[in-house]
């Protein structure tokens, strides 16, 4: 089965309140999807979005297209880049705990990125990042405990 999947974050402060919006289409489904963190960035957010949405999928070997307006993310795993941060341990870059995440999930399936410009007409990309800024505005936050630990905020932020 073919999976389109549109992904976006955002982050209110960078870093501050931050939250991720995800459409997923396929077989003539629709699902929105959106969760706010109460201390996180932008890129997080956005890489976030993508790990998620790999994550929801239920069955393993699934063809997914991924449609992000992030450099960051899709510049990373089309490039290789991240593959060479493994290699090296990751030393010096930021989001350890994400990229250990999304490498975990992504080998499941065989996806494709595919990089849109943001705030530009798109859609589907237009809905998550309004997806995205309503979890960053949203009350009952979730905290992004790598983010807070990494980052000396957890327990006394709020």
């Amino acid at each position: 089965m073919d999976i389109k999947v549109y992904t976006d974050g955002s982050a209110l402060g960078n870093p501050g309140p931050g939250g991720y919006g995800i459409v997923l289409m396929a077989k003539g489904k629709y699902k929105e999807v959106k969760e706010g963190f109460r201390f996180t960035t932008n890129n997080r957010m956005e890489l976030m979005s993508v790990i998620v949405a790999l994550e929801m999928l239920k069955k393993p070997g699934m063809s997914v297209t991924i449609y992000s307006d992030s450099k960051y993310v899709v510049d990373s795993v089309v490039k290789k880049w991240v593959f060479g941060w493994v290699k090296k341990g990751f030393k010096g870059k930021k989001n350890v705990d994400l990229w250990k995440r999304f490498l975990v999930i992504y080998p499941k399936h065989t996806v494709n990125f595919v990089w849109v410009k943001g705030h530009a007409g798109n859609k589907y990309n237009e809905v998550c990042d309004q997806l995205a800024v309503a979890g960053a505005n949203a009350k009952n936050q979730k905290i992004d405990e790598g983010y807070e630990k990494e980052n000396g905020k957890m327990g006394g932020m709020f």
